[in-house]
Protein backbone atom coordinates (compact mmCIF):
# COMPACT_ATOMS: atom_id res chain seq x y z
CA UNK A 1 0.00 0.00 0.00
CA UNK A 2 1.11 3.41 -1.18
CA UNK A 3 2.26 6.19 1.77
CA UNK A 4 -0.13 8.52 1.94
CA UNK A 5 2.14 10.76 3.47
CA UNK A 6 5.01 10.31 1.33
CA UNK A 7 2.70 11.00 -1.48
CA UNK A 8 1.48 14.00 0.15
CA UNK A 9 4.74 15.40 1.01
CA UNK A 10 6.12 14.67 -2.97
CA UNK A 11 2.90 16.08 -4.47
CA UNK A 12 1.87 18.99 -1.95
CA UNK A 13 5.44 19.63 0.18
CA UNK A 14 7.64 22.58 -0.63
CA UNK A 15 11.58 21.76 -1.46
CA UNK A 16 13.05 24.72 -0.65
CA UNK A 17 16.86 25.79 0.96
CA UNK A 18 18.55 28.50 1.65
CA UNK A 19 20.21 30.92 -0.79
CA UNK A 20 19.19 28.43 -3.72
CA UNK A 21 15.85 30.13 -5.26
CA UNK A 22 12.32 30.61 -4.47
CA UNK A 23 9.99 27.37 -2.80
CA UNK A 24 8.14 25.68 -4.66
CA UNK A 25 5.22 25.75 -4.20
CA UNK A 26 2.82 22.24 -5.32
CA UNK A 27 -0.20 24.05 -8.27
CA UNK A 28 -2.20 20.85 -7.54
CA UNK A 29 -3.67 22.50 -5.26
CA UNK A 30 -4.51 25.49 -7.22
CA UNK A 31 -8.11 26.11 -7.43
CA UNK A 32 -10.83 28.99 -8.86
CA UNK A 33 -11.67 32.13 -6.77
CA UNK A 34 -14.34 32.84 -5.96
CA UNK A 35 -14.77 36.86 -7.31
CA UNK A 36 -13.32 35.77 -11.19
CA UNK A 37 -16.47 34.70 -12.96
CA UNK A 38 -18.49 35.71 -15.89
CA UNK A 39 -22.54 35.76 -16.25
CA UNK A 40 -23.72 35.42 -19.40
CA UNK A 41 -27.36 35.55 -21.20
CA UNK A 42 -28.13 34.41 -24.79
CA UNK A 43 -31.38 34.41 -26.16
CA UNK A 44 -32.97 36.94 -23.89
CA UNK A 45 -36.52 37.91 -25.05
CA UNK A 46 -36.11 40.76 -27.71
CA UNK A 47 -38.41 43.38 -26.02
CA UNK A 48 -35.95 43.35 -23.18
CA UNK A 49 -34.46 46.17 -24.70
CA UNK A 50 -30.79 45.96 -22.98
CA UNK A 51 -27.52 44.55 -25.00
CA UNK A 52 -27.14 41.04 -23.38
CA UNK A 53 -23.36 41.97 -22.85
CA UNK A 54 -24.40 44.82 -20.72
CA UNK A 55 -26.20 42.20 -18.18
CA UNK A 56 -22.53 40.28 -18.30
CA UNK A 57 -20.30 43.99 -17.84
CA UNK A 58 -23.22 44.87 -14.60
CA UNK A 59 -23.27 41.17 -12.98
CA UNK A 60 -21.53 41.40 -9.70
CA UNK A 61 -22.53 38.64 -7.62
CA UNK A 62 -24.30 35.22 -7.86
CA UNK A 63 -25.93 32.96 -5.60
CA UNK A 64 -25.16 28.89 -4.78
CA UNK A 65 -26.64 26.91 -7.97
CA UNK A 66 -28.49 24.28 -6.44
CA UNK A 67 -29.91 21.14 -8.53
CA UNK A 68 -30.94 18.19 -6.32
CA UNK A 69 -33.90 15.34 -6.17
CA UNK A 70 -36.49 14.69 -3.51
CA UNK A 71 -36.23 11.97 -1.05
CA UNK A 72 -39.12 9.07 -1.60
CA UNK A 73 -39.12 7.31 2.10
CA UNK A 74 -39.72 3.86 1.84
CA UNK A 75 -40.86 2.23 5.31
CA UNK A 76 -40.49 -1.63 5.91
CA UNK A 77 -41.07 -2.76 9.46
CA UNK A 78 -38.53 -0.71 11.27
CA UNK A 79 -36.08 0.44 8.86
CA UNK A 80 -36.45 3.09 6.33
CA UNK A 81 -34.82 3.71 3.06
CA UNK A 82 -34.80 6.36 0.99
CA UNK A 83 -34.65 6.12 -3.29
CA UNK A 84 -34.58 9.76 -5.17
CA UNK A 85 -37.67 10.88 -6.36
CA UNK A 86 -39.15 14.15 -8.59
CA UNK A 87 -35.60 16.92 -9.28
CA UNK A 88 -35.02 19.77 -7.36
CA UNK A 89 -34.29 23.45 -8.21
CA UNK A 90 -33.60 26.45 -6.42
CA UNK A 91 -33.56 29.61 -8.04
CA UNK A 92 -30.40 31.68 -8.96
CA UNK A 93 -30.27 35.34 -7.75
CA UNK A 94 -27.57 37.96 -9.88
CA UNK A 95 -26.90 41.05 -8.54
CA UNK A 96 -26.45 43.44 -10.94
CA UNK A 97 -24.83 47.08 -10.29
CA UNK A 98 -26.93 50.09 -11.54
CA UNK A 99 -24.84 51.51 -14.78
CA UNK A 100 -25.89 55.03 -15.53
CA UNK A 101 -24.44 54.08 -19.23
CA UNK A 102 -25.64 50.95 -20.48
CA UNK A 103 -29.68 50.16 -20.17
CA UNK A 104 -29.22 46.97 -17.48
CA UNK A 105 -31.89 47.95 -15.06
CA UNK A 106 -34.30 49.33 -17.60
CA UNK A 107 -33.92 45.65 -19.75
CA UNK A 108 -34.14 43.67 -16.51
CA UNK A 109 -37.43 45.19 -16.10
CA UNK A 110 -38.91 45.15 -19.30
CA UNK A 111 -37.81 41.51 -18.95
CA UNK A 112 -39.66 41.03 -15.75
CA UNK A 113 -42.76 41.96 -17.71
CA UNK A 114 -42.54 39.50 -20.19
CA UNK A 115 -42.97 37.35 -17.41
CA UNK A 116 -45.65 39.93 -15.34
CA UNK A 117 -46.72 42.77 -16.39
CA UNK A 118 -47.84 44.47 -13.27
CA UNK A 119 -49.54 47.00 -15.29
CA UNK A 120 -51.99 44.92 -17.65
CA UNK A 121 -51.95 41.96 -15.66
CA UNK A 122 -50.64 40.11 -18.42
CA UNK A 123 -48.88 36.83 -17.57
CA UNK A 124 -46.12 35.27 -19.95
CA UNK A 125 -46.88 37.77 -22.33
CA UNK A 126 -44.60 36.79 -25.14
CA UNK A 127 -46.10 33.39 -25.06
CA UNK A 128 -49.20 33.19 -26.83
CA UNK A 129 -51.80 30.57 -27.05
CA UNK A 130 -50.83 28.40 -29.80
CA UNK A 131 -47.07 29.13 -30.39
CA UNK A 132 -44.88 32.20 -30.68
CA UNK A 133 -42.63 34.21 -28.89
CA UNK A 134 -41.29 33.21 -25.07
CA UNK A 135 -40.24 34.37 -22.22
CA UNK A 136 -37.57 32.62 -20.93
CA UNK A 137 -33.53 32.99 -22.24
CA UNK A 138 -32.07 29.92 -23.81
CA UNK A 139 -29.26 29.76 -21.78
CA UNK A 140 -27.35 31.69 -19.13
CA UNK A 141 -23.74 30.64 -17.97
CA UNK A 142 -21.65 31.46 -14.85
CA UNK A 143 -18.55 30.98 -16.34
CA UNK A 144 -15.65 30.10 -13.81
CA UNK A 145 -11.67 32.20 -15.32
CA UNK A 146 -8.34 30.54 -14.20
CA UNK A 147 -5.56 32.50 -13.02
CA UNK A 148 -4.97 34.34 -15.96
CA UNK A 149 -8.69 34.93 -16.72
CA UNK A 150 -9.11 32.23 -19.34
CA UNK A 151 -12.57 30.41 -18.92
CA UNK A 152 -12.16 27.26 -17.04
CA UNK A 153 -15.20 25.84 -16.42
CA UNK A 154 -19.15 26.65 -16.94
CA UNK A 155 -22.07 26.07 -15.26
CA UNK A 156 -25.26 26.26 -17.57
CA UNK A 157 -29.09 27.20 -16.91
CA UNK A 158 -31.20 26.67 -19.67
CA UNK A 159 -34.76 27.70 -20.11
CA UNK A 160 -34.14 31.30 -17.56
CA UNK A 161 -36.87 33.62 -16.79
CA UNK A 162 -36.93 36.45 -14.01
CA UNK A 163 -39.16 35.58 -11.15
CA UNK A 164 -38.40 38.44 -8.95
CA UNK A 165 -36.70 41.85 -9.54
CA UNK A 166 -36.05 44.07 -6.21
CA UNK A 167 -33.97 47.25 -6.15
CA UNK A 168 -31.43 47.44 -3.16
CA UNK A 169 -31.80 49.66 -0.40
CA UNK A 170 -30.90 53.41 -0.60
CA UNK A 171 -29.77 54.85 2.33
CA UNK A 172 -27.47 58.40 2.84
CA UNK A 173 -25.31 56.24 5.37
CA UNK A 174 -23.73 53.31 2.66
CA UNK A 175 -20.99 53.72 0.53
CA UNK A 176 -21.58 51.61 -1.98
CA UNK A 177 -23.32 51.24 -5.44
CA UNK A 178 -27.18 51.03 -6.11
CA UNK A 179 -27.42 47.57 -7.28
CA UNK A 180 -30.57 45.34 -8.90
CA UNK A 181 -31.20 41.69 -7.58
CA UNK A 182 -32.76 39.55 -9.97
CA UNK A 183 -33.96 36.22 -8.64
CA UNK A 184 -34.08 33.13 -11.87
CA UNK A 185 -36.04 30.13 -12.56
CA UNK A 186 -34.77 27.56 -14.84
CA UNK A 187 -35.45 24.32 -16.60
CA UNK A 188 -31.95 22.59 -16.77
CA UNK A 189 -28.88 22.53 -15.37
CA UNK A 190 -25.00 21.19 -16.56
CA UNK A 191 -21.97 21.96 -15.18
CA UNK A 192 -18.92 21.21 -17.35
CA UNK A 193 -15.11 22.53 -18.48
CA UNK A 194 -14.71 24.41 -21.37
CA UNK A 195 -14.78 22.37 -24.66
CA UNK A 196 -16.12 19.42 -23.44
CA UNK A 197 -20.44 20.21 -23.54
CA UNK A 198 -22.28 18.44 -25.56
CA UNK A 199 -25.32 21.05 -25.19
CA UNK A 200 -25.25 24.17 -26.99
Amino acid sequence: MADPIGRYKTRFGRNFKAGKGLPQVSTDIDSVRAYQFEVHFNGVPATAGAQEEDYTLAAKQVSPVMYGVDDIPVHRGNDILFYPGKPSLEEITVTFDNLYLKSTTKGLWEWFKTTYDPLTGEVAKNSKPGGGGTFKANKMEIILLDNTLTPHSVVAAYGVWPKSWRTAELNYSTNDFHTIEVSFRFDFLDNFKVGSSSIT
